[in-house]
């Protein structure tokens, strides 16, 4: 049994199969699933698919990507369903700068918004999901004025000075670890409390290898969970058990555990 906490199932992707995904995750021992708010035009269709599903949840956050498509403030509405379970996906992204007169714009942008939902995480009580590309450096400053926020670190990207916040934060692995080229989580994967591990596919996204390139779903991370079993050289039975703790302590799901819903 395991818990995909980051899975993208109200994405256009999904629009044609979705039940059918929903289907073949169970069956491959998936007992939750966490729908993160990025783009706040999808919210109305994660909620719905978390209304007609036991096992699915939603988040609700806005994208350091999608911050012209909707208001933080704006957010309120949906953090009282009680089927949201987080704040997010929200954070920092400086892969793709801008030219270099509008960069301290740009990431000042990011920061604010940031920072408004890190409030709303703590005016509910919610995590916050966070993504964070080359970014790690202000992360974990603008986190230090937020001791009492916590959450979980979406698709972990290994830097160090992040694992400074394993005692309020979770992290989040998924297909990435199956690449080949993916040599410094691997490296650091060992350095995570396995308390603090929570298992995601940012569907449909980054999909594991063998099906690298392909549409990723959540049925494929028992090949997440294989990764992680070499690397760190534990039983599969024991991280599924592990982890699908962790996501239940970090997010207060109410799972079925040991039956599809």
């Amino acid at each position: 049994m395991w818990v995909d906490t980051h899975c993208h199932l109200n994405d256009k992707a999904f629009a044609h199969d979705v039940q059918e995904v929903i289907k073949r995750a169970r069956e491959a021992g998936g007992v939750g699933f966490i729908i993160p708010g990025a783009d706040p035009l999808e919210l109305e269709w994660a909620i719905k698919l978390a209304e007609c599903h036991k096992d699915v949840f939603f988040a609700a956050g806005i994208h350091p990507y999608d911050l012209q498509k909707g208001k933080v403030e704006d957010l309120k509405y949906y953090l009282s369903h009680p089927k949201c379970v987080a704040v997010g996906e929200c954070g920092l992204d400086y892969y793709r700068l801008p030219e270099e007169e509008y960069r301290f714009e740009y990431k000042e942008k990011q920061k604010e918004a940031l920072i408004e939902q890190i409030e709303l995480s703590i005016e509910y009580d919610l995590p916050l999901i966070l993504h964070v590309r080359e970014a790690s450096y202000d992360m974990a400053n603008i986190l230090r004025n937020f001791p009492s926020v916590y959450g979980v670190f979406h698709c972990f990207n290994a830097d160090s000075i992040l694992l400074d916040f394993k005692d309020r934060f979770y992290y989040g692995i998924g297909g990435v670890c199956t690449f080949k080229n993916a040599k410094r989580l691997l490296e650091i994967l060992p350095l995570i409390p396995l308390k603090r591990i929570v298992l995601e596919t940012d569907a449909p996204y980054l999909a594991p290898t063998p099906h690298r390139g392909e549409r990723n779903e959540s049925s494929f991370i028992p090949l997440i969970i294989q990764r992680i079993s070499e690397i760190l050289e534990k039983p599969i039975d024991f991280l599924e058990e592990q982890s699908t703790q962790n996501a239940q302590n970090l997010f207060g799901l109410n799972l079925k555990l040991g039956k599809n819903l």
